[in-house]
């Protein structure tokens, strides 16, 4: 009987130590602090770093304390010179989805603007000096200046599309939701890829020429389509995925 009870004793004792057995799985799994806990970690130390690179110290000249003066400005519009507006309003409403915000024509110099954009127009007022003010209350915007007789003009030769030397202007950017829906529409619509997005040792890049009158070449992330005509110009313009 008492080895019978010292031997009941001595393993309630072992018992204690031990803990109970279901648990001891999950001391063992909290002991080994896999590495998958250290990755976010690492992950923000990146982040960290990423972001140094917008700092006043790796930017010379960058001022973060703005002037009182420069708050509520934003960037409305950048003015491309084009050919022949006929075929540029055709490429940027029928193709790239634009509205026509507004027009101005100055007979006094000869030339015509154009405001694209993706704003709904329904909202816009009818008055003429009302809609010029809308119009220059959106942001990003796409003027397109014409200089009239451009287009019928033998011997112009086009402007100059900043992506031949000497270089200067680059593109435009347009965000789009499915790059490889995009392009299918392009080729749907008849245009060529000069260059594809899978192509190249940079990828989701692509290269297309546009015709002159748009004043359009794109190279960009998610793509933009080649026209099949004869007058081409270099001004890039870029998709990016929303």
């Amino acid at each position: 009987m008492a080895t019978a009870s010292l031997t009941a004793a001595f393993s309630r004792i072992r018992s204690t130590f031990r803990g109970p057995p279901l648990l001891s799985p999950l001391r063992t799994l909290f002991t080994l602090k896999p590495k998958v806990f250290y990755r976010p970690r690492r992950f923000l130390s990146r982040t960290i770093a990423m972001a140094s690179k917008e700092s006043p110290e790796n930017n010379p000249g960058l001022h973060t304390s703005l002037d009182e003066a420069t708050k509520g400005y934003f960037l409305q519009q950048t003015m491309l010179r084009v050919k022949d507006p006929k075929v540029s309003l055709d490429f940027y409403s029928r193709i790239m989805g634009m509205s026509l915000l507004k027009r101005l024509d100055f007979p006094e110099m000869k030339f015509s603007l154009y405001f694209l954009g993706y704003e709904d127009t329904s909202s816009a007022p009818s008055d003429p000096v009302q809609r010029t003010a809308w119009t220059f209350g959106q942001k990003a915007v796409l003027e397109l200046t014409h200089n009239w007789g451009t287009e019928t003009d033998p011997d112009f030769k086009g402007y100059h599309n900043g992506n031949s030397e000497p270089r200067g202007f680059g593109h435009i950017g347009i965000t789009v939701d499915d790059v490889h829906k995009a392009c299918k529409r392009f080729e749907s619509l008849g245009v060529e890829f000069v260059k594809k997005p899978e192509d190249g040792k940079i990828k989701d890049i692509a290269s297309s020429r546009i015709p002159m009158a748009t004043g359009l070449k794109s190279s960009t992330l998610h793509p933009l389509p080649k026209q099949l005509l004869t007058l081409l110009s270099d001004v890039k313009i870029r998709f990016i995925k929303n």
